[in-house]
């Protein structure tokens, strides 16, 4: 692992030292790397999605009000978010990989093409970063968990915004610079066992045409006309040789179909290696300098314990006493007061303390808001775990909630045949679930106790554990909140109700 502070602006640390040889790789897997490598393989695992998002939205807007017997709300609030957890962590990014909105977004641009670049000013995180504080907003204020209609509406706009930001400007912008899902699972992800990337660097030295960022054309029958685009570049502007992680990767797989020398791979590395890297990354450039990305692994970790927080009733009376003392009766303003403590003034409260005491005791010769950055990706661990224990309740509680709700569904369209018998059982028991839930947590505090211990030696090589301590106790506070949460009566949200 290489010193982030030797590392001066325009240079590469070692790449032996960075690209260990991968001892897996998906991609040379029998019949999955065969799959993956087809041209087709990524519209293939998009079309059952798309389909299930029509229905979803169909069943919202047009079924039962009630959720638990919506499948918009079921599917979204219970079985997608879990799995995308789940997922994430076992493998990476391969929601991304199958995301129904690009199959439609690629349809459109057969129809009409972008024309142009996404403005300069908004190539950050900063938009993406508003989004998706706002939607963890609306699933509140809303109660989005019980309105299959507005869920419904919600995959809609999903939709239209794809097609209006992508119709409109080049290359991959929605998911790069505007998608909340898309963010999250960026995010998310620094943290997965796979990553796409090159397996043999000396290949691309010799590589002449850089397809894997150009992609691959050919000349039509007149010389007048343009070229044919056979297979596109990667759209998120990561050029493989100089890529770093799996911030920003979608997954698409577009490098791999588009290098000639098949030198691309999906193969294992160290979880959260790439949180302690701050070298030149292609595309984002430095960790350290990018305030955006920092407030946006701020806001996954934080934003996991509001999201929990919303499902405990603790929360019903702290907005009563808000309400009351501020003498304010609609919820927005209150629930606004209380996203606005946890994501804003925590956050810069307890990491603006942790980096002015790792300054004055710990000997870094860094500023306090450099050191506030650097030190707040280590926290992405710990917030994951703390998104997959409340993920991973609903969807371990409710895994099988979508048969019962299905079979209701096809009984409504007059299929009865589907309807009978409804499935008595429909996840497992709380008990077995709270055991895996301080499981997550145990190994998100790890995760991010690890990260922040190697990011205080590189800071502070005579005093490391001066400047391990204050982030430490930062990790302990979050970690001691997840769990209290965590023990906490959940509402069991868009559990079926049978009868």
């Amino acid at each position: 692992m290489s010193n982030p502070t030797s590392n001066s602006p325009g240079t590469i640390p070692d790449r032996a030292e960075l690209f260990a040889p991968a001892e897996f790789d998906l991609l040379r897997v029998p019949a999955v790397g065969d799959f993956l490598r087809w041209r087709h393989s990524r519209t293939v695992l998009q079309i059952p999605l798309l389909v299930i998002s029509v229905v979803m939205v169909l069943h919202g807007l047009l079924g039962p009000s009630l959720a638990p017997r919506n499948l918009a709300t079921v599917l979204t609030w219970v079985h997608f978010r879990g799995a995308l957890v789940l997922v994430l962590l076992a493998a990476g990014n391969f929601f991304c990989l199958a995301c129904p909105f690009m199959l439609v977004r690629n349809a459109a641009r057969k129809l009409f093409r972008p024309r142009w670049n996404w403005p300069r000013a908004l190539r950050n995180k900063w938009l993406s970063v508003a989004l998706l504080v706002l939607i963890l907003n609306a699933y509140e204020l809303f109660d989005l968990w019980a309105s299959p209609w507005w869920t419904a509406w919600l995959i809609v706009g999903y939709f239209l915004a794809v097609l209006i930001v992508d119709g409109v400007f080049k290359h991959a912008a929605f998911c790069k610079f505007v998608c909340p899902i898309g963010q999250f699972n960026f995010v998310a992800s620094t943290v997965s066992p796979l990553e796409v990337q090159v397996r043999e660097h000396a290949v691309c030295d010799r590589c002449k045409t850089k397809d894997c960022i150009r992609g691959t054309r050919a000349a039509k029958a007149s010389a007048a006309l343009p070229l044919v685009v056979i297979q596109r570049g990667c759209e998120l502007a990561l050029f493989q040789p100089r890529k770093v992680g799996n911030m920003d990767c979608t997954f698409c797989l577009d490098c791999v179909h588009a290098c000639p020398h098949d030198n691309i791979g999906v193969t294992s590395r160290a979880p959260a290696a790439e949180l302690l890297e701050d070298s030149l990354r292609s595309g984002i450039g430095y960790f350290s300098r990018r305030k955006d990305i920092a407030a946006l692994a701020i806001v996954f970790s934080f934003g996991a314990l509001m999201n929990a927080f919303g499902m405990v009733s603790p929360i019903y009376a702290l907005e009563e006493w808000l309400s009351a003392t501020l003498h304010v009766h609609q919820e927005a303003p209150v629930l606004g007061l209380i996203f606005a403590f946890v994501l804003v003034l925590e956050p810069a409260l307890l990491l603006g303390a942790a980096a002015w005491v790792t300054r004055a005791l710990g000997g870094s010769r860094m500023a306090v808001v450099p050191l506030a950055v650097r030190y707040s990706y280590a926290l992405v661990p710990l917030g994951f775990g703390m998104w997959l224990a409340h993920y991973g309740f609903h969807f371990f509680t409710g895994i099988l909630t979508v048969m019962p709700v299905t079979q209701s569904a096809a009984a409504d369209l007059g299929l009865h045949w589907l309807g009978k018998p409804l499935w008595p059982w429909t996840g497992m028991a709380t008990r077995f679930v709270q055991p895996m839930e301080l499981a997550f947590l145990l190994l998100g505090l790890a995760g991010s106790l690890f990260v922040t211990h190697q990011l205080a030696r590189e800071d502070s090589a005579e005093r490391p554990m001066r400047a391990f301590l204050p982030w430490a106790a930062v990790g302990l506070v979050i970690w001691a909140s997840s769990v209290w949460l965590m023990l906490q009566p959940m509402e069991m949200r868009a559990t079926f109700l049978g009868g």
